[in-house]
């Protein structure tokens, strides 16, 4: 049978259909612009149906628009498992959006399998276009912690649960994920190894200079952010528990994008 996985533009999407892939298994990527994808099927969350046809277990990048449709297509779908994207957030409260999109689509009759992330260390992009453009990152926070993840960790995680397939100890867990060490967002700009002048914005220059327009979403981050600040991150034994091997660190996520920052 094959396997769906949605968000076929990101890098975790990516990874998680190549080990698919490797390991034998029919792959069906799917995404919301399937023309940037190579081979990729178009995925409307408001209709998924079409691109659940005939699949058995879904790869599901969380969308909190339409879990519901997502729901009612698996199940006509006959599909039997279903690994979710989810966040490390859906632990702070049943009110958390991804708390609540973990409720919906483990409604389902099908095997679900929760994957909650932390920060992930792909979120440093964004650091490289203001290095490329000023010489300067400029972060709400600097001293906050975080134990950012590999985006390969995720894949890895996420294929191990597929290719176990429901049935086999994953039904209805969840499993918060971090890399290997908590580390100051300063700290982790200091050890880009380029010369970076890292700025500590307050949180007013924040909410001008962050372009996030969704207001409670700003305000939950930087709320976030400043809870962390003097207080390691908490370490996740999920990566090595799926995976059998130790989270990839920082260090490794920089070499692994040569000639990010310049």
């Amino acid at each position: 049978m094959t396997i769906l996985v949605t968000g076929g533009r990101g890098a975790i999407a990516r990874a998680v259909s190549t080990g698919l892939t490797d390991a034998g298994h029919d792959v069906r990527i799917a995404s919301r612009e399937p023309a940037d994808v190579p081979g990729a099927v178009a995925y409307d969350p408001a209709d998924p149906g079409p691109a659940l046809e005939g699949v058995s277990q879904v790869f599901l990048y969380a969308d909190r628009s339409a879990p519901g449709a997502f729901v009612a297509a698996a199940e006509a779908a006959g599909v039997k498992q279903v690994v979710l994207l989810s966040s490390l957030s859906a632990l702070d409260g049943p009110d958390d959006p991804h708390a609540k999109a973990e409720r919906a689509v483990g409604a389902g009759s099908y095997a679900t399998t929760y994957l909650q992330p932390g920060a992930f260390m792909s979120n440093a992009r964004f650091w490289a276009y203001q290095v490329r453009a000023t010489g300067q990152i400029r972060l709400p926070y600097l001293e906050a912690e975080e134990a950012p993840v590999h985006e390969l960790d995720i894949a890895d995680a996420a294929v191990r649960v597929l290719l176990d397939g429901p049935g086999n100890g994953h039904d209805g867990r969840g499993y918060p994920l971090t890399g290997p060490e908590s580390m100051t967002r300063r700290e982790q700009i200091a050890r880009i190894g380029v010369p970076i002048e890292a700025v500590d914005l307050t949180a007013e220059q924040a909410r001008e200079e962050m372009g996030i327009r969704d207001v409670g979403q700003r305000e939950t981050l930087l709320a976030y952010w400043a809870s962390r600040v003097g207080s390691p991150h908490p370490i996740e034994p999920g990566v090595e528990l799926l995976t059998g091997h130790t989270a990839r660190s920082w260090q490794t996520w920089l070499a692994d994008h040569p000639g990010l920052f310049g």
